[in-house]
């Protein structure tokens, strides 16, 4: 009876965990940090849609005291999604020392067999650092409904350093490589360095 009961305590968990997800509740940032954040967007040259002077001026082409840093927070980036579309509901953004780490809700279409009409929970993580005077980018897994992804369907690709694997042939990863100087990424924060 104790065995049947456990079971039925432990199933109900796993349905309720896995096939009826909750949606993520959007980070909101408290005054100072969203005047922090759009500092950091007017100086990306990014301007909100219905806010501000839209109007362009002509003006001559200068590099000069530029800064080539992007910097951002985790509270930052999320509050980004969230600014945008309700994709904060269905993703999450973690930064920890080298690596980050995502959570996606994926709905499922109401044809999908088994799960159709579903929410798929999604979670992945790839280590970012910078040795060896290039970038480091390694897909550390990928997990769909708690069960880890093979690495056989993820293309071999996981526990593999994408840039020194495909750093050297021409394409995405070789032009990535040869203009970032630098990637921190430390417990809740974010700091990609570029080159001339």
């Amino acid at each position: 009876m104790v065995a049947v009961i456990a079971t039925l305590l432990i199933t109900v968990w796993v349905v309720k965990s896995y096939l009826f997800v909750s949606e993520f509740n959007p980070v909101t940032l408290d005054p100072e940090e969203e005047q922090v954040l759009e500092t950091k967007l007017k100086r990306l040259d990014v301007l909100e849609t219905g806010t501000g002077d839209m109007s362009l001026e002509p003006e001559v082409y200068s590099e000069e005291g530029a800064k080539r840093e992007i910097n951002f927070t985790e509270r930052e980036l999320n509050a980004l999604l969230a600014k945008n579309t309700d994709l904060a509901r269905k993703l999450a953004i973690d930064l920890a020392d080298d690596l980050v780490s995502i959570k996606l809700l994926v709905p499922m279409d109401e044809d999908f067999p088994m799960l159709g009409g579903k929410i798929l929970r999604l979670k992945a993580g790839a280590e970012f650092a910078y040795r060896d005077e290039r970038p480091v980018v390694v897909l550390k897994g990928v997990t769909i409904m708690g069960v880890p992804v093979p690495n056989a369907w993820l293309g071999g690709i996981k526990n593999i350093d994408l840039v020194k694997e495909f750093g050297t042939d021409e394409g995405f990863w070789k032009s990535f490589s040869e203009g970032v100087a630098d990637i921190r990424i430390e417990e809740g924060r974010l700091r990609i360095k570029l080159k001339e």
